[in-house]
Parts: structure tokens; sequence; C-alpha cells
């Protein structure tokens, strides 16, 4: 066995590796590895790698790490400088560290330290008490205070995070892992949530400060270098970029724990501007969460940046961005168990199947005939579009043009199956997708059809809005609640019209609503309708309204409505699973009481697109439960699309199959 000894130069910042350095380049993937990520010199019998960060410890760990798992022995000089000894100690401590955060996450606790820990939170968390998974996820995150939490919605992720805090905040100043403060970077969206989740926590109102557009750049520098920073300080992820001096100021000067909340949207790893700015506030973060229940969506390269982010001077994810690319594109069931290995003390998951959740009920899927126009305009609209689709062959979307082509298709058939008025604004888009000219089409068969088209909203009720309001109605008069969730503003809007025309009275949530300007739970602004108070309003017994219409895409991440409402009908839905589970679990979460009966009421046009859909979410929901229930870093790789090859391959054989039944029926009768 090869023996190999490293020694490092502080004042030229480089790392030496002596011995039988020929063994190394013998060995094909280690020398590939050394080459790919050090950048190394060969010079005076040794090879020599730069340093190119502040610190050595991350490439001296990375070093160690790959001499061990190519089999060389490691040989420890004489001449080692302090520094290199250091290193060694600090492995060794980690190495501890690890292996007790290891075993907190599968349950194997010190008794009389977990007690303690439990004690300190029903004191220090008056108002919340947390199920035994959350004390113990949050038991995990105060010890190791650089942690991730990828449970499932309405798992209680925020909870966990304010135990944790809670606990850090309780000891004294002088204790080398007390927290003061709380730094949350996240979603718009996610800001209410974490304000009203804390008075649920702690009893009263934070003290919080958002840091959103509404206030100046100057007045947000200002906040940050001031000694009166709140105790909560709320920030989206686009705002780190202009303000990452002023942060810098601010961690530095306060204990604060930084908080990465739906943190997969800052996974870039090929040094997008965002990721870059969320790897900066790492180097001065006295503890650091990451949030997120899809941690790799895509690929394991997903990850890189969370572990990064929670241990930036550790080599704790053992793999670098390309080998990660090439573990999701192998499907490495070896190396996806040793990366596995590598990071496990260092995450939480609670699945689905944890929570003891009250099943919910799908009700069979509600399928509306259109009415006679719409039936007419869609059969024209799908026709064109199959048979151009059937023509060119093969489904494929390997280019930009081509996705958005077939988006473009979509669209126009997911609006016509739900209110054909959608398809005015872009008609002319609509009968240029083939650059033919509208005369070309006035002067055949479809004239009629753009006339419907025109006149749509004056000569025919959707079929889906009066299935709607039926169900709407129903719900009410049985005491309850309802959410609507439609995929199109217009349809939003629309249905909240016809709604309210029927004396049913209704408020809308979509990306257009505004979040409060003010970390304060009232602003003084009662006039400006916001996110929050449309949702406070919702949860209040005596509530106006009883109805709730939300758009997934802007909304399904943040909200939570389970206490008030208890039913949620599609309206419509895109091929977006993960929209589609989510928008799911803002009534079917953590905390329903036994024996509450959550329903899910999807509305279907006859004969469209919308059957389409429904059969590949039902497809998409039941794989990516699967992976969600099977896997401890859920790989998704793209079940949850909104739009792939096997979708339009789904339509054109629903299309294909419709058309051979009518025309044997047709056949049947004309015989």
């Amino acid at each position: 066995m090869a023996t190999i000894s490293i020694d490092y130069n502080s004042e030229n910042k480089e790392v030496y590796l002596c011995g039988d350095i020929e063994a190394i380049k013998r060995n094909r993937f280690a020398w590939r590895y050394v080459r790919d990520y050090f950048s190394p010199r060969e010079e005076m019998g040794r090879i020599v790698i730069p340093v190119m960060d502040e610190e050595p410890f991350p490439i001296l760990s990375a070093i160690r790490s790959m001499l061990s798992k190519y089999g060389f022995t490691e040989k420890k000089t004489e001449s080692s400088e302090k520094i290199l000894l250091d290193f060694y100690e600090e492995e060794r401590k980690f190495d501890e560290f690890s292996q007790k955060a290891l075993r907190i996450r599968n349950n194997e606790c010190d008794k009389v330290e977990f007690e303690k820990f439990t004690n300190s939170i029903a004191c220090h968390l008056p108002a919340r008490s947390l199920y035994p998974l959350q004390l113990l996820s949050a038991y995990h995150m105060a010890f190791s205070q650089n942690a991730c939490n990828f449970s499932v919605p309405g798992a209680g992720k925020t909870s966990i995070v304010y135990g944790a805090y809670a606990y850090l905040h309780s000891l004294p100043n002088d204790n080398a892992k007390h927290i003061d403060k709380l730094l949350v970077v996240g979603p718009l969206s996610s800001f209410g949530p974490w304000e009203l989740e804390y008075e649920e926590c702690f009893g009263h109102k934070p003290s919080v400060k958002r840091l959103i557009s509404g206030i100046s750049k100057t007045d947000k520098q200002d906040y940050l270098i001031s000694s009166r920073t709140s105790e909560l300080t709320l920030i989206s992820y686009a705002s780190l970029i202009s303000l990452q001096k002023e942060l810098g100021f601010f961690l530095r000067n306060n204990k604060v724990m930084v908080v990465l909340d739906e943190a997969h949207k800052a996974k870039n790893s090929s040094g997008g501007v965002i990721a870059q700015a969320v790897l900066e506030l790492a180097k001065y973060s006295s503890a650091r969460v990451v949030l997120t229940g899809t941690p790799a969506p895509n690929g394991y390269e997903d990850i890189y940046n969370m572990f990064k982010f929670i241990w930036p001077t550790k080599n704790i994810i053992g793999f670098e961005i390309n080998q990660l690319r090439d573990i999701t594109a192998m499907g490495d069931r070896a190396r996806i168990e040793r990366l596995i290995s590598n990071i496990s003390p260092f995450f939480i998951r609670i699945r689905k199947s944890d929570l003891n959740i009250p099943p919910a009920t799908i009700n069979p899927p509600i399928v509306v005939p259109m009415g006679e126009y719409q039936r007419r305009i869609y059969d024209f609209i799908e026709k064109k579009y199959m048979d151009e689709m059937i023509g060119e062959g093969e489904p494929d979307l390997s280019s930009k043009f081509k996705i958005a082509l077939a988006h473009a298709r979509m669209i126009r058939l997911m609006q016509a199956a739900s209110d054909p008025v959608m398809l005015r604004t872009p008609l002319n888009e609509f009968l240029e997708d083939d650059e033919c000219p509208l005369e070309a089409y006035q002067a055949i068969h479809d004239a009629d059809v753009l006339k419907a088209i025109i006149e749509y909203e004056a000569i025919e009720i959707p079929s889906k809005f009066l299935a709607v309001e039926k169900i709407v109605r129903q719900i009410i008069e049985d005491g309850g609640k309802v959410v609507i969730w439609a995929t199109f503003i217009h349809t939003i809007h629309s249905i909240k019209e016809y709604l309210e025309s029927k004396g049913i009275q209704c408020q809308e949530l979509y990306g257009a609503i505004p979040v409060e300007k003010e970390g304060t739970i009232d602003d003084g602004e009662e006039q400006i309708l916001t996110r929050e108070k449309i949702v406070r309003a919702f949860q209040d017994d005596n509530c106006p309204f009883k109805v709730i219409i939300a758009n997934p895409f802007a909304v399904a991440e943040s909200i939570s409505l389970h206490k008030a409402c208890h039913n949620a009908i599609y309206l419509e839905r895109s091929f977006n699973a993960a929209h589609f589970v989510q928008s799911k679990d803002r009534i079917h979460r953590y905390g329903l009481k036994e024996g509450t009966k959550t329903n899910y009421y999807y509305i279907l046009s006859e004969d469209s697109i919308d059957e389409t859909i429904d059969a590949r979410l039902a497809e998409k929901e039941h794989r990516m439960n699967e992976i969600m229930e099977s896997m401890p870093i859920p790989l998704f790789d793209n079940a949850s699309d909104d739009l792939g090859d096997e979708d339009i391959k789904a339509l054109i054989k629903d299309y294909v199959r419709r058309t051979i039944i009518l025309l044997v029926m047709t056949f049947i009768l004309l015989c």
C-alpha cells in the first residue's frame, strides 16, 4: 500500500503531497480527482496543490478523504506545521461531533441531555408542544447548530427551528452556542407564516423587520448596521445580492442563526449570484439551518450548496459537483449510499407516514360536458394541434423552441377546456402559431369558431363554473370553508365574479396580492388587502367569506389553511405535480384533529386535456409519494415537471383513442 505524507506551507499557501506520488498518478481515478479538483503541479518530486480559500482546512480535508477513498496510507511528518497539527486535532474532534450528531438523528440520545433540552423547550417555548419527532429534530438542530431539515410540507419545520432557537437563545450570553437573533431568508410568501408561527410558539408577537422592496436600500442598510435590530429579520433571496456588505456587518456583530427557507430556490451550483450571496452569509453566521422538502428535485448536485452552506469549512459531502452529476446520471447505488452516509449526521427528514394525519378523501373526478359553443371551440383547437403533433412524429422537447411551442399549445387547450374567453386576448398568437394569417382561417369552415371565441362570454357560462358553484354551496350549507385552485389569473377573477353574482363572497390569493410591508402583524394600513390579512380573516370562525380562490404557482408553498378549511376544489390543473401536491398540503397537514375529514374535488371538462392531466398527475403523485417515503434524499428526476415528452404522448394517445371511438360510434349509427 502506497504511503503519502501531507505538508502545508502557510507562507505560500500550498499543500505538498510527498512520498509515493507515482502511485497516485498510476491510479487513474485518484489522479483524475486530484487533477480535476486541486489544480496541481509537480515539482521537486512532490505534488503541489495551491490553497485558494482563506482557510486550508476544507482542501486538507478533501485531500485526506481522497487518500482514504483510494487506499493510500497517510503518514504524518515530523515537520508538520502547527496549522497542520491543529487541523488533525480539529478533524478528530469533528469526527466525534459528527458521530454524536448521527446518534441523535437515529434517536440514540443521551437521556440526561435530552431531558434537559426538553425541559428547556417546555419553559422557553410556552405556547407550543412539539411532538416527539419535532423534539428530536429540534434537539439535533440545537446540538449541531448547522443542520438541514428535509421534512415533508406540514411536518412543522418552522416550529422545529423555533424550538432549537428557543433553547440556544436561553443559554447564557457567554456560552459559545448562545444565539440572540434569527435571520430568515425565504420567498415573500413565507414571511407571514414565520411571524404567525412565532406568536403561536412563544405566545407573543415577534420583534420583526421585513427587508422587502417597499423599503429603500438606504433604510435597509441603516437597519443592518444599527445596534437596534429586531429579534427576527426576514429577507428574500433576491434582496441578498445588494446587501452583502451590510449583512456581513450584521452577522459579525450579532449571534445570528441564519435560516434558508425553501432552500431549493438557491440550489444553483454553477456560480449563480443568489447561490453565491447565500454562501457569503455562511462565513459569519453563528448557526446555519437549511429547510426544504425537496432538496434534490433534479439531481444530487442540488444539495451541494446546502451542505456547503451549513459547513463551509468542512468537506462533509465528500463529492464535487461533477461527481454528483455523474451519480445522478448513472444511478450508482454504491456512491449514493456513500453520499447519504457522509451527510447523514447533518440532516433529518420527517416523512408523511410519520405524521399520523387522518387520511384525506379523494372524491371521484367530476366530469362535466362542455356547452355547445365551448365544445365547438375546443374541438377545433384540439384537432388543429393534434394533427400537427401527430404529423411531427415522436414528441421531442430537446430545444427551447420546441418546449415553448409545446407549452403554448398545451396552455391554449387548457384555456379552451376551462373558459374560452381566455382565448380572446391571444387569438392572433393562436392563429399565427403555424404562421398562417387570419384571412386563411376566415376563408374556410372555422369562421364560426372565431366568432364563438369573440362572443363566448355573452352566450355561454362555462360548465366548470356551474359545477364549482354547486359544490361550494353544499360545503357552505354544511358549515365548511373551501379553497378553489385555478391555474390562470383570468379564471381566478372570473370565478370570483361569477360566484359573487350568485351571492357567494370570495377572496383571491395569487402573486399580485401583496405581502405586508412591515414586520408587525398590524401595520395600520387596513385599507391594503394583503395575503396575511386574507389568511388571518379566513381562519376566523366569524369570517364573512367562506371561499378563497388561489393560484398554486404563487401560494402553494407558503400558506396553511388546515385549521379552518378542509375542502379543496381544483377548477384547473397543469401537468406540474410539485405544485399540485404542495397545494393539497395546504389543508392536509400535521395538526388536524382526529376525525377531521379532508375532501378534494377535481372538476374536469369531458373529452379534453383535463382528463389527460388528471391521469398524468395521479401517476406523478404516486411516484413522488413513493420517492418521498422511500428515499432519505428524494430525487424526483423531473417527476414533477410541468410538461414532458410522456405528457405529450399521453395527450396524443387520449386524442387518438377518442377519435377512434367517435368513428366507430358514427359507423355503427350509419349501419
